[in-house]
């Protein structure tokens, strides 16, 4: 009889993510992911998405997920505390093992993170698809554009510089927030044609966020809050290319 560990179900590896195994069966699959360092590097990745979740949203854990979410999650997600706060707020940020951003409305009320990520993608999938209207100030007047928005949003802002990356900007436009206020949108072309947008409102909710991964529809999105603004980058493409245009995006807004 062989002496390896059992391969471990999803089930149990958001079990021991939550602190939920028993001493000796958590043993077992740590002993197996010391010899799988891919998996372990996945499980570090969903406790500190975890961790997060749990300090911003841990209240929200006591409360019943609403029937609209049930139905998307496993049976494991109405057992573990970390995704019944994150159906609550309708976001899963998600690691290696993908995820999924839940396709309704975000009412008055609910999370405002939800909200922003749902806004942004919406505002991408109404101007990205635009051949003649695509920005309301065209990149050649970049300048007034900044300013304009900077204005609108009583905060300083930067257009990305993403020449490196393959992306020259196109323009942008100001657009509703989705809660209130004002929001800004950047547009950003590569030579193949695929548009990317930066999305940018006030960071009504207060509070700093690392990266959050998000998909929605045909589209994937990484948000995150820095100082006095939120912020929502959007295109196509596999989660690592679009993580790479976002750290790009984020070391242009703080240089």
């Amino acid at each position: 009889m062989s002496d390896l560990p059992e391969i471990p179900t999803e089930d149990e590896i958001q079990a021991l993510v939550d602190g939920r195994l028993d001493p000796g069966r958590r043993a077992e699959i740590e002993a197996w992911l010391s010899g799988n360092p891919d998996e372990a590097a996945r499980v570090a990745e969903l406790r500190d998405i975890s961790s997060a979740i749990e300090r911003v949203y841990g209240p929200l854990s006591e409360r019943p997920i609403p029937a609209r979410f049930q139905k998307v999650g496993a049976p494991a997600m109405a057992r573990s505390p970390v995704w019944r706060v994150a159906a609550m707020v309708a976001l899963i940020a998600v690691g290696a093992a993908g995820g999924w951003f839940a396709n309704e409305a975000v009412g008055p009320g609910e999370d405002p993170n939800a909200s922003l990520a749902r806004g942004a993608v919406k505002a991408h999938q109404m101007y990205a698809r635009e051949v003649r209207h695509a920005v309301e100030v065209p990149a050649s007047d970049e300048a007034h554009l900044v300013a304009w928005l900077s204005k609108r949003l009583n905060a300083p802002l930067r257009a990305p510089n993403l020449d490196g990356e393959g992306y020259r900007l196109v323009g942008g436009r100001l657009l509703p927030a989705e809660d209130a206020g004002p929001a800004a949108q950047f547009m950003y072309e590569a030579e193949s044609g695929e548009r990317l947008t930066l999305y940018v409102e006030q960071n009504l909710a207060g509070g700093e966020t690392a990266f959050r991964f998000t998909e929605y529809d045909d589209v994937s999105a990484f948000w995150w809050k820095d100082g006095p603004l939120a912020y929502v980058l959007i295109g196509r493409g596999e989660r690592d290319r679009l993580l790479t245009l976002a750290r790009a995006t984020y070391q242009e807004l703080n240089p």
